[in-house]
């Protein structure tokens, strides 16, 4: 039985501000098992359910269930196998299209019995907490259903019956890269397998219990050089791609523990699936740093403020985010940018440099995020 230790809700506040490190955990050595059925433990004092489901079949009924739910549709059985088919599993389509479907298309058109169409969402991006977190564990593929090798994956957050978190987990002692190797296999070996619903996995976690990181579901293919190298080098440079998560003060949070009450929050993978993800044009899945997500929430919270309290032409309205170099300052005046666009009082963003190298660097950065999305205006 599930019970819940949630105090309140809120879409405020992805990166907690100041995180203090759950001072009593297992320290001791634990099994892997043990280190899972843990990590599940706290994930439904969070307000997760459980499912005990380790097969695809009942994984595509819990599907059709949770979107039944969240649109407040019941398909008939020929719209819901015409659907499947067509919009969720669709045999032309992998990782890069399933991914552009949660992040840019997440609603779907359902023709249905009587001709008519209907409107389907996939993932409610308006209304975060609309969305419903499952988690599974021990979910088995088989060669019979046409994987290279036989699997049975650790965790899995399901999101309205997709799987869009998954988790490997080792236990205390065994280096993380060990976890990191074995998404690759699954991505590579048997998430394709069936109706390829592993496909949807948005970001990945693995911690063994010490250390724990994320990453989007590109990043293998990020190999930051020659295609030319040898498949080792190539694993080896996308493995620094992966993160870890932190608080608003750039404390890493390494723990599975604290990792898992701060990054696994409802409100915070929520929002970091639906708001701090970006798709760009190059089709690799970007999911911003935590100091990337803190910076842009405190800009939109001083430009909320100063709309509030009109502010707006005085000192009180600025203030002013500080990056190092490298560190991704154009991705975050970016999704500040999109997201500010989208309040209803603000009319347009302007992005202001003082050299023409950085204007045309900006420029290019930004239609590599989204084309089009920004124009250039050489008169001041």
């Amino acid at each position: 039985m599930s019970y819940f230790n949630i105090v309140a809700q809120t879409n405020e506040n992805t990166v907690v501000t100041e995180y203090e490190p759950v001072k009593k955990r297992s320290d001791s050595y634990q099994s892997e098992a043990a280190l899972e059925n843990e990590f599940i433990h706290m994930l439904e004092e969070q307000g997760y359910e459980y499912l005990s489901l380790h097969t695809e079949d009942k994984l595509v009924i819990n599907l059709r269930e949770q979107l039944e739910k969240l649109n407040n549709y019941s398909f008939t059985n020929k719209e819901w196998k015409h659907f499947l088919a067509e919009s969720i599993a669709n045999p032309n389509e992998g990782i890069k299209e399933k991914t552009r479907k949660i992040q840019e298309d997440y609603i779907q058109v359902l023709k249905r019995d009587d001709g008519t169409s209907k409107n389907i969402i996939l993932l409610d991006k308006k209304d975060i907490h609309h969305n419903y977190l499952q988690v599974i564990h021990q979910y088995e593929v088989s060669k019979e259903n046409g994987a290279k090798h036989d699997n049975r994956y650790d965790v899995t957050v399901l999101v309205n019956g997709f799987p869009l978190v998954h988790v490997e987990l080792k236990r205390r002692g065994v280096p993380i890269r060990e976890a990191f190797n074995q998404v690759e296999r699954y991505q590579r070996d048997s998430f394709g397998t069936g109706y390829g619903l592993f496909e949807y996995v948005q970001i990945f976690v693995i911690s063994n219990g010490t250390n724990s990181k994320y990453y989007s579901n590109t990043t293998r293919y990020n190999t930051g050089g020659n295609l030319a190298k040898s498949k080792k080098e190539k694993t080896s440079n996308s493995f620094e791609f992966t993160s870890y998560w932190a608080d608003a003060n750039n404390k890493a949070i390494t723990d599975l523990v604290d990792f898992t009450k701060t990054f696994f929050a409802k409100h915070t993978i929520l929002n970091i699936l639906t708001k701090y993800c970006i798709f760009d044009t190059s089709d690799t899945l970007l999911v911003m740093r935590p100091y990337q997500i803190s910076a842009t929430e405190r800009i939109l919270s001083k430009i909320q403020l100063a709309n509030n309290y009109k502010w707006v032409g005085k000192i009180d309205a600025g203030g002013y985010i500080w990056h190092t170099t490298g560190s991704g300052k154009t991705l975050t005046s970016f999704k500040t940018a999109q997201l500010a666009s989208q309040l209803d009082y603000i009319d347009k963003v302007l992005f202001v440099v003082d050299r023409k190298d950085l204007d045309s660097q900006t420029q290019k950065e930004y239609d590599r995020f989204s084309k089009g999305s920004a124009n250039g205006n050489t008169s001041t």
